[in-house]
């Protein structure tokens, strides 16, 4: 069995340098236009701790993926028995309360119907005359991005440090990302971390998600995977798939947590439900192996074709094991060479099945290399 330390070394190499660059309404907007909204809680845009290396503001930035921490494998003498490739996602925001029922917060639904100008209208008439945190929030983020105003880091930052001063997590973690990137001002890990521990203890998922890989990466803070576990679990509760999947890791190894393979399952099982792609291989594998879960062949089977189909390479080679022998599936040769060769491609490797596609007969190979082709064109094809 692969050690945490060992599946967690990608997150917490790459958390040292604290990764994911955000882009569209800027780090803060989905957060915002979630925390805002008086519906309910949805997955946002993509947000994860700011890379320090990357120049610029946040809003010019590509998204990058947060390391994370790679589906494992199954018992070593299981045919999926095998080691897992490491896997990359971002953490997903988490919105916050939004406004009540009987205050409709106008300057939000203006600012999310792309009316920026009369959002910055309203928003700041409701914060001059209420002092409103939310409406200085959404006034940060209007500076930050430059909807319908100039772009003005130090304005942002200045409505973000008002909300913050009156308890909007969603500003403190505005300002966590700010002093991450080095914007209106420079560059300060202590700052951030500060931000993300207020906005955290306020029960903002995606800062606990962010400061709970910190504790992981040991170095601004003492390595604290107990810590780790009880900001997991905050984001975990709020909805956060990938709190949710990295939990129940914990869970599995028994790191920070006690040792509880069943609470594990039930957190990737949740996980699952959001097409979290590794939490969706972690499941089939526990559901296959009968590990913490009532053995289900044939459902671990249909997730590993889920998770097939959306790319995962470790996903495609268990789905060409089960295939191969007709585990929870009727065994279909061309399928498995198909599934094999694709997943061979994405990193995947496999000398049993290697041998298995050698074996075949020349046509039904043929047929299998044909249904894989246009997936290893899509991988050979370079990026546009």
């Amino acid at each position: 069995m692969i050690g945490l330390a060992i599946r967690f070394a990608a997150t917490l190499a790459l958390a040292a340098i604290l990764v994911a660059g955000l882009l569209g309404i800027g780090f803060v907007g989905a957060a915002v236009v979630a925390a805002l909204s008086s519906r309910a809680p949805t997955r946002g845009a993509p947000t994860a701790i700011l890379a320090l290396l990357l120049p610029g503001p946040a809003s010019a930035q590509s998204p990058a993926a947060a390391p994370r921490p790679p589906a494992t494998k199954p018992g070593p003498h299981h045919p999926l028995a095998k080691p897992a490739a490491a896997a990359a996602k971002v953490a997903a925001p988490a919105p916050m309360a939004g406004a009540t029922a009987a205050e409709p917060d106008l300057a939000f639904g203006a600012f999310q119907r792309g009316y920026y100008l009369t959002a910055f209208s309203l928003a700041t008439q409701r914060a001059e005359d209420k002092s409103d945190a939310k409406s200085m929030t959404l006034l940060g983020e209007l500076y930050a991005n430059g909807l319908g105003i100039p772009q003005d880091d130090a304005k942002a930052a200045d409505w973000y440090k008002l909300a913050a001063g009156r308890g909007d997590p969603n500003a403190m973690f505005a300002l966590a990302m700010f002093a991450l990137q080095g914007r209106a001002g420079p560059r300060d890990r202590g700052a951030s971390a500060k931000w993300l521990a207020g906005a955290a203890k306020l029960g903002h998922p995606t800062a606990a998600y962010d400061l709970a890989l910190l504790y992981m990466e040991g170095q601004l803070f003492p390595q604290d995977f107990g810590r780790a576990a009880e900001l997991l679990r905050v984001a975990a509760h709020a909805g956060n798939p990938q709190a949710q999947y990295a939990l129940g890791t914990l869970y599995k190894e028994g790191r920070g947590v006690g040792k509880d393979m069943h609470e594990a399952v039930r957190l990737w099982a949740l996980a699952s439900l959001a097409d979290d792609v590794d939490a969706q291989v972690e499941y089939a594998i526990a559901l296959f192996n009968g590990d913490g879960v009532d053995r289900n062949e044939q459902a671990a089977a249909a997730i590993f074709r889920k998770a097939a189909l959306k790319g995962s390479a470790i996903a495609q080679d268990r789905l060409a094991v089960v295939l191969a022998n007709g585990l929870g599936v009727p065994a279909n040769p061309v399928e498995a060479t198909k599934w094999h060769l694709i997943s061979k491609a994405g990193g995947e490797t496999d000398l049993t099945l290697d041998d298995f596609v050698n074996k075949l007969a020349a046509d039904t190979r043929a047929a299998g290399e044909k249904a894989a082709k246009p997936w290893l064109d899509a991988i050979k094809r370079p990026p546009s």
